[in-house]
């Protein structure tokens, strides 16, 4: 690739069609952080470079600051070239510099001296941050930047009527336009509504699964039964219930006795009566 550069007498007029400079800016902003590269195709004539084409570097070691084209790139390269564009010639080669401006790095200048060294090539350098760009080539055997630069359309002359192309209709898009909106509108209105069925479901089943278990509980698990037991209220110790029933009875047969004793002091016996009788039967 390697080539010995011929001196000119003035810098060159670089004609550049317009579709290439889209496409350099589009492979530029894909990697807004390293740097891309490619080669332009096109024709080389007296004082004259004609970029029609482009080819993107492939498998190319791309940095921040700086890009080097490998052995796998050129391979790709020359692969498109013969298939795509077999009768142009590589007139020169492209590649960004995001965020630091347009100009050739001594990285740059070696690869320029090294694989575009033909007078008629240029390097094309776009800065996607910035969106300037630039073009250097060879004039009197060094490599400036070049102020003869035109972007033309390669596709210029053709006849209106001639495109092929249908008349958009906006009355189209609009319908079109409604109906996705439509759609849209009746998607998240299917969708809150089967939101809402699987809430009310899951709060259901849940109520289930809870009456279920409380079911299950109530007939597997023992309950517990609190009993009153009687307390000797002297002692703070639990009575037995024969214990209780004979408190209970002795009061009451102490009250019985001290009844039946009562009525016993009060009933004279016979022998006083009968001593009242003789004594009330003596004379006087």
């Amino acid at each position: 690739m390697t080539r010995k550069s011929k001196s000119v007498a003035g810098p060159p007029t670089l004609l550049v069609d317009s579709e290439v400079v889209r496409r350099i800016r589009q492979h530029a902003r894909s990697c807004s952080k390293t740097e891309v590269c490619g080669v332009l195709v096109g024709q080389d004539r007296e004082g004259v470079v004609e970029v029609e084409a482009s080819i993107t570097g492939l498998n190319a070691d791309e940095a921040g600051a700086h890009v080097t084209f490998t052995q796998d790139t050129w391979e790709h390269i020359y692969k498109v070239k013969d298939k795509e564009y077999p009768d142009h010639r590589i007139v020169g080669w492209y590649h960004s510099h995001p965020g630091f401006g347009v100009f050739l790095s001594d990285h740059d200048t070696f690869i320029h001296k090294n694989f575009f060294s033909s007078p008629g090539q240029v390097a094309w350098v776009f800065d996607p941050h910035s969106d300037e760009e630039g073009c250097f080539g060879w004039v009197g055997g060094r490599i400036e930047r070049l102020s003869h630069i035109a972007v033309v359309d390669l596709r210029g002359g053709e006849r209106a009527e001639e495109s092929g192309k249908p008349e958009p209709f906006p009355s189209s898009v609009n319908s079109e336009s409604i109906r996705e909106s439509r759609k849209a509108i009746d998607s998240s209105g299917s969708s809150n509504h089967s939101s809402l069925q699987r809430l009310v479901v899951n709060f259901f089943s849940h109520l289930a699964v809870l009456l279920l278990g409380f079911l299950l509980a109530w007939f597997i698990f023992p309950r517990v039964v609190v009993m009153q037991i009687p307390v000797d209220p002297q002692t703070g110790q639990p009575v037995s219930d024969s214990a209780a029933d004979s408190n209970e009875r002795e009061p009451a047969d102490e009250a019985t006795e001290k009844s039946r004793d009562g009525a016993s002091a009060q009933r004279p016996s016979k022998t006083e009566e009968n001593g009242t009788k003789g004594d009330n039967a003596k004379p006087k």
